[in-house]
């Protein structure tokens, strides 16, 4: 497929939230921006994590010039390990997402060519010369991208909002992006997250003011939980604690890992006198500590489902602590969060958590953010990204709204190819793209019908079958031994086994003396016997028949 003008490959991210990975190429070269996971839906069992397919990366391997980041959330920068296993390419991010990218790899054993990048400098990559500026997001060091090529100028805003009183006194440039818009766009590439929320996303700071009333009205020890990469939030919390006259106490090996890096780089101030050991933690009187810990979307082995389970080796939550789960609800993460909340309750604990409490705020632009972005850069062609099919096309309508022509709006997902050349912006074709589930040690070795297998198996339980059958004449030896997992309880078990028992001698007595020599038609046979045996108390095992031929 022969590369003409710039080619604009979304690998993920356009179509889902997460999986962020998208390729600008020329005929020369190509970079990536972003290259993040997506973290497993109920219906994707036993997968640890989910990463996008680079087939088309390997496609272009000798024109692959680098990786440019946005900001150092998982959703982009957790899929490098696995990527930078068989590309060597530099990886260029402010210093905050390379600490975070550097732990990410050392985890994994990798050591690659990590190049620092501040709003102010510029990088080049073949005829790519990017260009970083200041967005605010709910992550420190983030930015957005200006990318000159041979074509015109390509702008990615990365994941933003429009603060105006952040945190850390870094205001998003505004100037920046109408210096841009002034000097002529030819592609906006503009997070869609919170397109379909009306009005602007309330600063960071307004959290503040509710934690204070509650770290005011507790009593006890106070438990905070957010996402380990959200160091405004942390450095919340930690203001207060010292307002409040309480030590802060880290939990969770994420959390320590991301704490530390930050502290390092100065984005996260503590002070040595407030800050304790976990170990030391129990020496501290109640009303006295603050816990911040992860595990603010219930993982399974994340500290505070251990703690909420009282399982946790070192926190023991009492009656009358005040835990605040202060992050919004990721989509499918809602049961296993109502769980950890009760459980939380069954210990005592007085819970603060969504459902209209003001303990969290997006780190996403709403419309009129948005707007403001659009007229600002006003592109010549526009591509939503960072959302699901409806956000990318609501945002879509929201470029037209305030001017850019409709034709000029291409709505792209994972595979899609855009081309702009002399003649304007074109779809050209698709190339493959996906996901690919990480499983343990295994990588893109589970598919979708093993994860069929799986939600089968979960669904119906099993049912193995072993029979001994003599190898020259077919005659039955030993069997049928039914063994079962997850199909009948020791009430109606023998019953329903000796039927379907039955049910296969049966089956085995009305085939011809020829078919049952033949293992693989034997197999077949007991499957369709035990399958109608159990469809009759509607129920769909998997069913293992196995022959020993003796």
């Amino acid at each position: 497929m022969p590369v003409n003008g710039l080619r604009v490959v979304p690998l993920g991210g356009l179509g889902e939230i997460g999986l962020n990975l998208l390729v600008l190429e020329t005929p020369d070269a190509a970079v990536a921006v972003d290259c993040g996971v997506m973290f497993p839906d109920e219906q994707m069992l036993g997968v640890d994590v989910v990463i996008p397919d680079v087939s088309y990366l390997r496609s272009i391997r000798d024109r692959f010039r680098g990786i440019f980041l946005t900001h150092g959330h998982e959703d982009h920068i957790g899929a490098l390990p696995y990527v930078l296993s068989e590309f060597d390419v530099p990886v260029y991010g402010t210093p905050l997402t390379l600490g975070f990218v550097r732990e990410r790899l050392r985890e994994h054993g990798l050591s690659r060519d990590l190049r620092p990048l501040a709003p102010g400098q510029v990088a080049s990559a073949g005829p790519f010369a990017v260009d970083p500026f200041v967005m605010t997001h709910s992550i420190p060091d983030a930015v957005g991208l200006a990318v000159r090529t041979p074509f015109g100028t390509v702008v990615h805003t990365g994941d933003f909002k429009i603060d105006q009183t952040p945190l850390d006194g870094r205001l998003p440039d505004l100037a920046r992006l109408a210096a841009l818009g002034e000097e002529g766009v030819l592609l906006l590439l503009s997070d869609s997250t919170n397109v379909e929320h009306a009005g602007v996303t309330p600063s960071e700071r307004t959290v503040g003011a509710y934690l204070d009333t509650l770290f005011a009205e507790a009593k006890g020890r106070i438990v905070v939980t957010t996402f380990s990469s959200h160091i405004h939030r942390m450095q919340q919390a930690i203001d207060l604690s010292a307002r409040h006259g309480r030590k802060v106490a880290f939990v969770g090996r994420s959390l320590l890992a991301h704490t530390a890096v930050a502290r390092e780089l100065g984005l996260l101030h503590v002070r040595d006198d407030q800050l304790i050991d976990l170990a030391d933690a129990r020496s501290v009187r109640p009303h006295e500590l603050t816990l911040i810990t992860a595990g603010s979307q219930a993982e399974a082995a994340s500290a505070l489902v251990r703690i909420a389970m009282d399982a946790h080796k070192q926190v023991r939550l009492e009656p009358g602590d005040t835990v605040i789960l202060s992050s919004r609800v990721i989509p499918g993460n809602e049961r296993a969060i109502a769980n950890l909340v009760n459980h939380l309750y069954r210990r005592g604990a007085i819970v603060h958590y969504g459902h209209g409490a003001p303990i969290h705020v997006s780190g996403h632009a709403s419309q009129e953010e948005l707007k403001l972005v659009l007229n600002l850069v006003r592109p010549r062609y526009f591509v939503p990204v960072h959302g699901e099919y409806r956000q990318l096309v609501r945002h879509n309508l929201l470029a037209a709204e305030v001017g850019v022509r409709p034709a000029h709006c291409h709505l792209l997902e994972d595979g899609d190819v855009l081309e702009i050349d002399a003649h304007g912006a074109h779809r050209a074709g698709q190339v493959p793209a996906g996901r690919v589930f990480v499983d343990g040690k295994g990588i893109g070795d589970v598919h979708d019908i093993v994860l069929r297998d799986r939600r089968h198996l979960s669904e119906g339980g099993f049912v193995l079958a072993v029979i001994g059958l003599a190898q020259h004449s077919g005659e039955l030896v030993a069997g049928p031994e039914l063994m079962t997992r997850g199909v009948t309880g020791e009430e109606t078990g023998t019953e329903v086994m000796e039927g379907a028992r039955a049910e296969v001698l049966a089956a085995l007595d009305a085939m011809d003396p020829e078919s049952r020599t033949d293992a693989a038609e034997v197999q077949n046979e007991i499957r369709r016997a035990l399958r109608r045996h159990f469809r009759r108390l509607d129920r769909r095992p998997v069913i293992l028949p196995f022959v020993i031929e003796m």
